[in-house]
């Protein structure tokens, strides 16, 4: 008998990129992997409101022609018995030769949020935009990426200029 828990698994987890995706497109390939994080939110004032730890996995999927990831915070080690547990969601990302960039949906049912994102590589930065016409208008980037941390930032723009709402420090575990 199979099981159909790794059935499902087995059928979405890739072990790397597609073909397709040439070398310079991967630019989600460095965060492949687990993560341990520290989230930070910050007010309107730029002060840390709330902070907690939290977990990032990222995986190639779909015969390696995109990626998912998972973030909970706070981590599943710490979720037992608490009252204010945040978000346990995930991202897809595909790479769209069409317009070349990664289209990206963020679901986020603790919240009731779905978010569309394009992403691409800007300098040593990977930042995602939201797409047209969504309100508010949001970028998420990728930055300091090395083989072992890096950071990322969700700044909102205010109609003057964009406020940093919340970072992640990461760690790889």
């Amino acid at each position: 008998m199979t099981n159909p828990h790794l059935e499902f698994t087995t059928s979405l987890i890739w072990d790397g990129p597609h073909p397709d995706i040439a070398p310079e497109h991967q630019i989600f390939a460095p965060f492949i992997g687990d993560w341990d994080l520290i989230v930070r939110w910050f007010d309107e004032t730029g002060h840390i409101s709330r902070q907690e730890r939290g977990e990032w996995r990222f995986r190639w999927i779909l015969e390696g022609r995109g990626i998912q990831d998972v973030w909970i915070v706070p981590p599943r080690s710490e979720r037992s018995g608490r009252s204010d547990l945040y978000e346990y969601g995930t991202s897809v990302r595909f790479f769209d030769k069409d317009i070349g960039a990664w289209q990206s949906t963020w679901v986020g049912p603790m919240h009731r949020i779905v978010r569309t994102f394009v992403a691409r590589k800007t300098g040593e930065r990977v930042v995602l935009d939201t797409t047209e016409g969504v309100t508010p208008q949001m970028r998420w980037i990728f930055f300091n990426i090395e083989a072992t941390t890096f950071e990322w930032s969700n700044e909102v723009w205010t109609g003057t200029d964009w406020h940093i709402q919340q970072t992640f420090g990461a760690k790889r575990v």
